[in-house]
C-alpha cells in the first residue's frame, strides 16, 4: 500500500466490531497463527489482558504493518467474518484516499484564493502539532467505545472559526488528525446550502465528492467513522424548530436543507456520526435544547503576545510598530478588538495609512469609529490625492445603501441585482473588489460579501449621515429612531453589534470634519435630535422587565466622545441595567455614569474584571478609577433609591470603594439587593451601611454566601436603633441552624423588620425551634416569614404551631418544599383553627401531602376567619380529597380567596368539580400560579 493502512484508519475500529467472545477467539487465533507462520511472538500475558485498542497497538509495534494486515485479514477469514473482510477490502480500493486528495486540493485552493492575503500571510496553512493534539482531543471518546461527539465552535466573526475548519480539513486530508477516528470528513457551509432546492443528504455528500457518482453505500457503511463539519450554523433558516415528525431518517430522501441538517444534528439520521458546528458568539437556544452537545470550544484569537508580534510583522519598522502598538494598548476597546485577527489587520492598515500621510495617530485611535472611518475613507481616496473623486464618492454611497439594506434584511451575502438596486453598476465592481472592502464569496462568480460584518455595519451607519431612509430603494430600511430602539433593546437583532455605536461615533466633531471633507455635507444635527428624543422616550416609559440594555446605550454615547451631549443624554434615563463582563465594559460604563445625576434605579453585575488580590497582583489604578466613577452614582444621583448588585466578584479594594459610597451621607437608598456577590473580607463594612442609611427599607442578600460571623455582624447592625429595614431576604445564603440564634435575637430586639425570607438554607428543625422561641415572644413584630426548602420535617411543625398561636402579628407563612407530610399539616391545622391565630396566607406547595390531610385543612377553611390564600400545588391529592376541600369552600364562614392547585394534575371529573366551584364562588380563584407574597423584590 502507498501509505500505512493501520496508521491511516486504525485497526482498533475493526477489533471493536467483534463481540466479547469473538474478541477472545481473535486472540487465540492470533497465538496459533503467529506460531504457524513462525513469527516473533507477542507475550501471551500481554495479549490476554489487552483491550481492543491495546491489541491494535501491540500488532503495529511487533510486526511490519503489511504483515499485521495479512495476519488480521486471515484471522477474520478463519472467524468467517466476511463483512469485516469486505469492509477492509473496500477501504483498500482507495475511496478514502481519493476523497482525501480531493479535499486537500479544494481547501488548499480556497485558502490561497482568500482575498485578504495580507492577513492570511500571518496564518500558517500547516496545522501546528499543538493544534492537531487539541483537535484530536475534541473528538476523543470520553468513555470506552465509539460514542459520537457533537462539538460546538463559537466566537465572533473574524476570530478564526472558518480558518480553523479549513485547516482541520487540510490536516485530515494529510492524515495529521483523526487518523484512528474518521474515514470521511465532509464540510457543509449553511450560507451556501440554504439556497439549494430540496435535496438529500446523499446529494450533499455527492456535491463534495470528486466524481459524479459518489460511493454512498460505502461511505455510510461505518457511520461512526463519519465527521460532518457544519459552518455558519446561524445562517440555517428556521434553525432546529421542526417537530420530530418532520425529521428525516432516509439519507436518499429529498427534503429542504434545513430539515436534512436538523435531522443530522438531532440524530434522526446517521445517529452514530460525529458533528463539528461553528456558530457566532451566542449558542442559539434551539441548539442547546435540541442537540446533545459534548463540548463547546471558543477560539481565543490573538492574545497580547500574538498582537505584539503581529504589529511587528505588519509594520516591519520596529519603531513604527511600537508607536502604533502602544497607542492601541492605551485603549481598552481598540486593544480588545485586536483579539480578532481580521479586525487587527483592519486597525493596522488604518494606522499605516495615516502614518504614510503624516497624520496624528492619536486621533485615529480616539475611538473605534475613527479607525473604521480612516480605513474606509482612505480606501476611496485615490493614491496621492487629497480627497475622493466624484466616482469614488458615488461608489461609497452606493455601498452604504447596500449595507443598510443588508442590516435591515439580515442579509450578508449579496447578488448582482442587490448591488445594482443600490447604485453599484457593473463597472464599479472591479474597483470595489480592488479595495477589498467587498469580496467575492466562496467559489461563486456573482455572490459578494463585505470584508467583515463590522465594515458592513459602519457603512450602514454612514448611510444615515448621507440620506434619509425614505430615499432608500428597499422598504425594509427604517428610520434612525427605529434603528436606535432595536439597538438598545435586549431582544435586539443578534447581528447588530456596532451599528448603533458607529452611528453615534460619526457624530463626533472630528468625524464630522472627515465627513465634510469627503462628502461636503452630513445630517448630524438631525440625527443628534433623534437620539435625544429616543432616549427621552425610553426614560419616560422606564425599563419594564429590564428590556432596555443600558450598556448598549453607554457604548453608543461613549463612541461619541462628547461630554456635553453624554451628560444631557444619560440624565434622560431613570433606570440603568447592565452587565460588565470585561475591562471594556467597565471603561464604557464608568465614562457614562460619571455624568449621571438623575437615576432612580441601578442594577448591574461585574464579572471577570476584579479578582481576589494577593501580594503578587492588584487591580490596576485605571480600573479602580473607573470603578469609583460607577460607585459614585450612589452619591451624585440624588434621586437614586434602588440598587441591585448581582452575580459579581469584588476584590478587597473595590469592595471597600463601594462600601464607602454606600456609607456616604448623600446616598439615600431605600432598596438594596446584594445577590450572588462574592467579596473579599471586611464584610462588616457592608453591614455598617445600615448605621448610615436611615431610609433603607428593603435589604436582600439572596444567593450571597454568608458565614456565621457575617450573620452575627448583620444582625448587630440591624439592631442599631436608627435602622428602619422592614424587609430582609437571606435566601440561598448557605445559612445553618446555628445562625438562627443571631436571627432570633435580632427579631426580639428589632421593631422594624416585618418580612423575613430564609428560604433554601439548611436550618432544619433545630434552627426552626430557635426561631419559634423568638416568634412566640410578644416583642416579635414579624408579619411575614418564608421558610421554603429549609429541611423542616413534621417534628418542626409542633414548634411552628405553637408560634402561630402566640404571635398574632404573623400574617404570611411560606413553608413549601419541606417534607412535613400529613402529620405536620395536622399539627399546623390545630393552630390555624385556634382563635388567636391571625394567619392570612399559607404556602404548602410540594410538602409531601396526600388527601389524608384534607379533612384537617377543611376544618381550617371553615373555622379560620383570616385565612385568605392557601397553596397546595405539587402535592398528591386525589378526587376524594378535593371533594372534602370543595365542601369546606362552600361553608358560609370560609374566607379563602385563592386556592393553589394545578387542575391538570387531576382527572376530568375532578377538574370539572374545581371549575364548578370557581363559577359558584366569584370571590374564589383556583390557580397553579399562586403568587402568595405580593411584595416587589429587586
Amino acid at each position: 500500500m502507498a501509505a500505512s493502512f493501520f496508521s491511516d484508519f486504525g485497526l482498533m475500529w475493526y477489533l471493536e466490531e467483534l463481540k466479547k467472545e469473538e474478541f477472545r477467539k481473535f486472540k487465540e487465533h492470533l497465538k496459533q497463527m503467529t506460531l504457524q507462520l513462525e513469527l516473533k511472538q507477542i507475550p501471551w500475558t500481554e495479549v490476554k489482558k489487552a483491550s481492543r485498542e491495546e491489541l491494535a497497538n501491540l500488532l503495529i509495534k511487533h510486526y511490519e504493518e503489511q504483515q499485521a494486515w495479512n495476519i488480521t485479514l486471515r484471522i477474520f477469514q478463519k472467524m468467517d467474518r466476511k463483512d469485516l473482510c469486505m469492509k477492509v477490502m473496500r477501504e483498500r480500493t482507495g475511496y478514502t484516499k481519493t476523497y482525501q486528495a480531493h479535499a486537500k486540493q479544494k481547501f488548499s485552493r480556497l485558502w490561497s484564493s482568500k482575498s485578504v492575503t495580507e492577513i492570511h500571510l500571518y496564518f500558517e496553512e500547516e496545522v501546528k502539532q499543538e493544534e492537531c493534539d487539541h483537535l484530536d482531543r475534541l473528538f476523543a471518546p470520553k468513555e470506552a467505545g465509539k460514542q459520537p461527539r457533537t462539538v460546538i465552535i463559537q466566537g465572533p466573526q473574524g476570530i478564526g472559526k472558518t480558518t480553523l475548519l479549513m485547516k482541520l480539513m487540510m490536516a485530515w486530508s494529510d492524515n495529521k488528525i483523526f487518523r484512528d477516528r474518521f474515514l470521511y470528513t465532509f464540510y457543509f457551509c449553511c450560507r451556501e446550502l440554504r439556497e439549494l432546492p430540496p435535496t438529500s443528504l446523499a446529494d450533499l455528500i455527492s456535491r463534495e465528492w470528486p466524481d459524479p457518482a459518489a460511493p454512498i453505500t460505502e461511505i455510510v457503511s461505518q457511520p461512526e467513522r463519519l465527521l460532518f463539519v457544519i459552518d455558519s450554523f446561524e445562517e440555517l433558516q428556521g434553525g432546529l424548530n421542526e417537530p420530530d415528525s418532520d425529521l428525516c431518517g432516509d439519507l436518499m430522501e429529498k427534503r429542504p436543507v434545513q430539515v436534512l441538517l436538523s435531522s443530522l444534528l438531532r440524530k434522526k439520521m446517521l445517529p452514530e456520526a460525529s458533528l463539528l458546528i461553528a456558530i457566532k458568539p451566542v449558542c442559539p437556544k434551539e441548539l442547546r435544547d435540541q442537540v446533545t452537545i459534548s463540548e463547546i470550544y471558543q477560539p481565543r484569537g490573538f492574545n497580547e503576545s500574538d498582537r505584539l508580534v503581529y504589529f511587528c510583522c505588519f509594520f516591519k519598522d520596529p519603531k513604527r510598530a511600537m508607536e502604533a502598538f502602544n497607542l492601541v494598548r492605551e485603549s481598552e476597546q481598540l486593544f480588545s478588538i485586536c483579539q480578532i485577527p481580521l479586525l487587527c489587520w483592519i486597525l493596522c492598515t488604518s494606522l499605516k495609512q495615516e502614518m504614510q500621510k503624516g497624520k496624528d495617530l492619536a486621533l485615529t485611535c480616539q475611538s473605534t469609529t475613527s479607525v473604521y472611518s480612516s480605513f474606509v475613507f482612505n480606501l476611496f481616496t485615490p493614491e496621492g490625492a487629497e480627497g475622493p473623486t466624484p466616482q469614488t464618492q458615488h461608489q461609497l454611497k452606493a455601498l452604504c445603501s447596500l449595507a443598510a439594506e443588508g442590516m435591515w434584511t439580515d442579509t450578508f451575502e449579496f447578488c448582482e441585482d442587490d448591488l445594482r438596486r443600490n447604485g453599484v453598476v457593473d463597472a464599479d465592481i472591479p474597483a470595489l473588489l480592488g479595495t477589498k472592502i467587498l469580496l467575492k464569496y466562496g467559489e461563486r462568480e456573482s455572490s459578494y460579501v463585505f470584508l467583515h460584518v463590522c465594515i458592513q455595519e459602519f457603512c450602514a451607519a454612514l448611510f444615515y449621515l448621507l440620506k434619509s431612509h425614505l430615499d432608500h430603494p428597499h422598504p425594509a430600511v427604517r428610520c434612525v429612531q427605529e434603528l436606535l430602539v432595536a439597538n438598545f433593546e435586549k431582544a435586539r437583532r443578534a447581528h447588530w453589534i456596532f451599528l448603533g455605536c458607529f452611528l453615534t461615533g460619526l457624530l463626533n466633531k472630528k468625524e464630522q470634519e472627515k465627513l465634510d471633507a469627503f462628502f461636503g455635507f452630513q445630517l448630524s444635527q438631525e440625527i443628534k435630535q433623534q437620539i435625544h428624543q429616543c432616549l427621552k422616550s425610553l426614560g419616560e416609559r422606564g425599563n419594564p422587565q429590564g428590556q432596555v440594555d443600558s450598556l448598549a446605550i453607554f457604548y453608543c454615547l461613549f463612541e461619541m466622545q462628547d461630554p456635553a451631549f453624554v451628560k444631557q443624554a444619560v440624565n434622560l434615563l431613570q433606570e440603568a441595567n447592565f452587565h460588565i463582563i470585561d475591562n471594556v465594559d467597565l471603561v464604557v460604563s464608568a465614562y457614562c455614569l460619571k455624568y449621571c445625576s438623575s437615576l432612580r434605579k441601578l442594577c448591574f453585575s461585574v464579572q471577570n474584571v476584579f479578582k481576589k488580590e494577593d501580594e503578587h497582583s492588584s487591580t490596576s489604578d485605571y480600573s479602580l478609577i473607573c470603578w469609583h466613577h460607577i460607585c459614585s452614582v450612589l452619591t451624585t444621583s440624588g434621586h437614586l433609591r434602588e440598587l441591585q448588585v448581582q452575580d459579581s466578584t469584588l476584590s478587597e479594594s473595590t469592595f471597600v470603594t463601594w462600601c464607602n459610597q454606600l456609607r456616604h451621607p448623600s446616598c439615600r437608598l431605600q432598596k438594596l439587593g446584594i445577590n450572588n456577590v462574592s467579596f473579599s473580607g471586611q464584610s462588616v463594612l457592608l453591614f455598617e451601611v445600615l448605621f448610615y442609611q436611615p431610609d433603607l427599607k428593603y435589604l436582600s442578600f439572596t444567593l450571597t454566601k454568608l458565614s456565621r460571623d457575617d450573620i452575627r455582624s448583620l444582625c448587630d447592625a440591624l439592631n442599631y436603633p436608627a435602622g428602619n429595614v422592614k424587609e430582609l431576604a437571606l435566601a440561598f445564603c448557605h445559612l445553618s441552624e446555628q445562625c438562627c440564634e443571631y436571627i432570633s435575637e435580632m427579631l426580639l430586639r428589632n421593631k422594624s423588620v416585618r418580612y423575613l425570607d430564609l428560604s433554601a438554607n439548611v436550618l432544619k428543625d433545630e434552627g426552626l425551634k430557635t426561631l419559634c422561641e423568638a416568634l412566640k415572644h410578644p416583642d416579635c413584630c414579624l408579619d411575614s416569614l418564608c421558610l421554603v426548602k429549609c429541611f423542616i420535617t413534621a417534628a418542626g411543625c409542633e414548634d411552628l404551631a405553637s408560634a402561630l398561636i402566640s404571635n398574632q402579628n404573623l400574617k404570611i407563612l411560606q413553608i413549601g418544599c419541606n417534607e412535613i407530610g400529613d402529620v405536620g399539616v395536622q399539627l399546623l391545622c390545630r393552630a390555624l383553627t385556634h382563635t388567636d391565630c391571625r394567619l392570612e396566607i399559607l404556602g404548602l406547595e410540594e410538602c409531601g401531602l396526600t388527601s389524608t390531610c384534607c379533612k384537617d385543612l377543611a376544618s381550617v377553611l371553615t373555622c379560620s376567619k383570616t385565612l385568605q390564600q392557601l397553596n397546595l400545588t405539587l402535592n398528591t391529592l386525589d378526587h376524594t380529597g378535593v371533594v372534602v376541600l370543595c365542601e369546606a369552600l362552600r361553608h358560609p364562614e370560609c374566607a379563602l380567596q385563592v386556592l393553589g392547585l394545578r387542575k391538570t394534575d387531576f382527572d376530568e371529573e375532578t377538574q370539572a368539580l374545581l371549575t364548578a366551584e370557581e363559577e359558584r364562588n366569584p370571590n374564589l380563584t383556583i390557580t397553579d400560579d399562586c403568587d402568595t407574597i405580593t411584595r416587589v423584590e429587586i
